[in-house]
This record gives C-alpha cells, sequence and structure tokens, in this order.
C-alpha cells in the first residue's frame, strides 16, 4: 500500500495521483498542507525536510518532489509504453516533462497567483496581464508538439503526460484570454475522458496565502 501524504487540491500531489490511477497501484492518501497542515511537525519534517507535499512512502522508502516520485512509480511499477525501456526513447519524454515543471508551471503561476492565491486588494491587473502575455509563447511550444500527437509521445500515453497534462485543467478554467492552441485544446479534452485524470487533476483548486 501507498501512502501519500498531501490534499487533493495541490497540483503537486495530483501529479502523484494521477500516475497512481493510471498504474492502478493501491493507495491511501491523507489530507496534509494547506488547511489541513501537519507538514511542520517533526514527525513530518523528518520525512520530508522541506516541510511541504506531497511526501510519498511505499513500504521502507520515503520520497518527496513530485517529478521524482512520478519517475519512481513508472520506473518500479509501469512498463511500455508508459515508461520506455530504452534510454533514448526515454530521455525526449523526460525533457518534456522537466520542462513541464520549469516552464509551462512558472509561465502559468503569475495569473494563478492574480486569480487566485492573492486577495483581492493585493492583485494587480498590470501583472496578471503580463502573465497572460507569458504564458501564450509557452502554450504555443507545446500546442506543436502536439500536432504530431495525440500524446507527447505521439500514439503513446507516457508519464510524460502527466507531468505536462496536470496543469491544464487550472489552465483552461482559469478565467483568462487563452492564444489560440487547437492541438492543445484537443489534447485537453483527450486527457479529460482518462477516468485517473478526471478523479485527480480535474479537482477544485482553492484560495492560498503561502506555499504549502
Amino acid at each position: 500500500m501507498i501512502t501519500v501524504y498531501g490534499r487533493a487540491t495541490s497540483s503537486n500531489v495530483q501529479i502523484v495521483m494521477w500516475a497512481i490511477g493510471e498504474l492502478g497501484l493501491a493507495c491511501q492518501r491523507l489530507d496534509y498542507g494547506h488547511s489541513y497542515g501537519g507538514t511542520k511537525t517533526p514527525e513530518y519534517l523528518a520525512m520530508n525536510p522541506n516541510g511541504l507535499v506531497p511526501t510519498v512512502r511505499d513500504g521502507d522508502l520515503v520520497l518527496w518532489e513530485s517529478g521524482a516520485v512520478l519517475r519512481y512509480l513508472a520506473a518500479r511499477y509501469g512498463a511500455e509504453p508508459f515508461w520506455p525501456a530504452d534510454p533514448a526513447k526515454r530521455a525526449p519524454l523526460d525533457m518534456w516533462a522537466e520542462w513541464a515543471k520549469t516552464t509551462f508551471g512558472p509561465a502559468l503561476f503569475p495569473i494563478f497567483q492574480h486569480l487566485v492565491r492573492l486577495p483581492k486588494a493585493q492583485r494587480s491587473e498590470a501583472a496578471l496581464e503580463a502573465g497572460v502575455a507569458g504564458i501564450a509563447p509557452v502554450a504555443r511550444i507545446l500546442d506543436a508538439r502536439l500536432g504530431a500527437g495525440p500524446w507527447l509521445a505521439g500514439e503513446d500515453f507516457t508519464f510524460a503526460d502527466i507531468a505536462a497534462g496536470t496543469l491544464l485543467y487550472r489552465y483552461y478554467t482559469f478565467p483568462f484570454q487563452r492564444t489560440e492552441t487547437p492541438n492543445l485544446d484537443a489534447y485537453f479534452e483527450r486527457l479529460k475522458a482518462r477516468p485517473a485524470y478526471a478523479e485527480h487533476a480535474m479537482v477544485s483548486y482553492e484560495p492560498l496565502r503561502a506555499r504549502d
């Protein structure tokens, strides 16, 4: 039994839970972080010194950092084509998985900040407009890649789609003017048809006041 410590509304927890759902693994998820608290206790910090979510326990192994957990789950419990055995085939997918975390996610954050996280009195229309302008070319990069789809690997759904697809629920439900990306739009529709995505990624987000 895998134990996941982290609230369902955390996008990083969603990466892990979606992967577990796709792989059909037995799991219990415990509410930690944000309004649930629990991440600053000595017991939790002994598992994850960052005091953030998620933390994952699989037997005696304890892991944190959602991207590392995703790759671990895929490598240990996945198989072709979800986790390609050939490093040369897997590396480009890992590249896109990293890009989702280091480029798409940070580009979306200013929009999240000014539409969800900050109190209305602290929001800036100019900052929001800059965020919308900033994510447009990033979304077009992903759109261009998916033109060879239907998935990031082509015909096969893989771990990289989990890394890239998790934040798309927020991207498509935040109220802002998105750039034209027909391939990305179609990709999101395919994701929504996957039961594990609907269960674990299409979760209402909640206003946050501090990173947890």
